[in-house]
């Protein structure tokens, strides 16, 4: 249920999360959102910046996101069940650098319904802990989506 996409045929650019998210966006309305150790593009005006550590934003403020040209070249982006307590000290001081990322099961934010890490422009990573959602996801990238379990053994 977690998967990393490095060729990017599908998609315009990589972590454009209207394209990443689009077999999934509809069953994500519960949740907020949780962006940590960004950087990105776009010329769009979005609810991020590059003042904060971290951002929590609500579904039509991530949704401003999701409807943007806004490229994710480094963070992690994190569906949390709305209102659920965080750790904040943690969030703040997130990074994908750490071995966890490539980890299959391993999430950086334990409260994540859903977390999707951008690295570097090369790789995309998304991680399910709901299989219905991890099978459309995969459904839909077909082949493009790898096993990162698969991935981490050959690479890492």
């Amino acid at each position: 249920m977690n998967w990393i996409i490095r060729s990017i045929k599908s998609l315009e650019f990589h972590t454009n999360l209207r394209e990443v998210l689009k077999p999934i966006w509809q069953d994500l309305n519960e949740y907020e959102w949780v962006l940590a150790d960004l950087d990105f593009m776009t010329d769009d005006e979005i609810p991020i910046h590059f003042d904060e550590d971290y951002f929590i934003l609500n579904r039509d403020e991530f949704n401003v996101i999701y409807q943007s040209r806004t490229q994710l070249i480094w963070g992690l982006i994190s569906a949390v069940p709305r209102n659920t307590p965080l750790d904040f000290n943690l969030i703040s001081n997130l990074s994908v650098e750490v071995q966890d990322t490539f980890t299959a099961d391993q999430y950086l934010i334990k409260e994540s319904y859903l977390e999707i890490t951008a690295l570097d422009s090369s790789y995309t990573i998304i991680k399910f802990k709901d299989e219905k959602l991890s099978n459309k996801f995969k459904e839909y990238f077909q082949d493009e989506a790898i096993d990162l379990q698969e991935f981490h053994k050959k690479k890492i």
